[in-house]
């Protein structure tokens, strides 16, 4: 009987164990979709404020058709990436780099058609333009914070899973390591920024 103490004992521990690792994994985890999710939510927000934006502006009569169908467009590519928030294997790098992209797209898009409200003076003095101007700049700042919270809780969490000797069940069980929302490539140069008068 003294002989099955040892390995029982042994057995029970590593399943405790194995339940710990679990444990935490799924807390952390929680951590870094609920952080994604905030991103998405933060995203939406511009989206939606987008659609207000281009309408405002659609009333400006002789607004450059061009400029308006860019964001328009864009707006629809940004919203074709869906990463599920329920399925983490989707947090890869390579969803997240097209996710950034098509999000990049948008705001390049939505860029130009800032500068081009420059040349309409009626646009510019519209009150409900400028309130929508400043909510988009407000959102751009929240998307920021939502990105940088998303990698603060990618980080602890990769580490847990990468760890040893959690790293030992982590991947059979299923936590595999995320990704990180990277800056686009090219990021780091100054922009660009032309006016043209006319």
């Amino acid at each position: 009987m003294k002989k099955w103490i040892i390995p029982i004992v042994l057995i029970l521990a590593l399943v405790f164990w194995g339940f710990g690792v679990n444990n935490k994994a799924v807390d952390l985890q929680e951590g870094t979709k609920e952080a994604w999710a905030d991103v998405q939510s933060s995203y939406q927000r511009r989206n939606d404020l987008i659609g207000n934006l281009v309408k405002t502006v659609q009333g400006a009569a002789d607004f450059e058709k061009s400029t308006l169908e860019a964001v328009i467009k864009a707006r629809s590519e940004a919203s074709k990436p869906e990463i599920n928030i329920n399925d983490v294997t989707e947090l890869t790098p390579e969803k997240l780099e097209a996710f950034n992209q098509a999000q990049s797209g948008l705001s390049n898009a939505l860029s130009r058609l800032l500068v081009t409200v420059e040349r309409y003076p009626d646009l510019k003095a519209n009150q409900n333009f400028l309130e929508l101007q400043s909510q988009l700049e407000g959102t751009e700042n929240r998307i920021n914070i939502a990105r940088d919270r998303f990698n603060d809780a990618v980080k602890p969490y990769n580490s847990y899973v990468r760890k040893f000797p959690a790293k030992l069940i982590a991947g059979l069980i299923g936590f595999d390591e995320m990704g990180y929302y990277e800056a686009e490539d090219g990021a780091e140069k100054p922009v660009d920024v032309e006016f043209d008068f006319k």
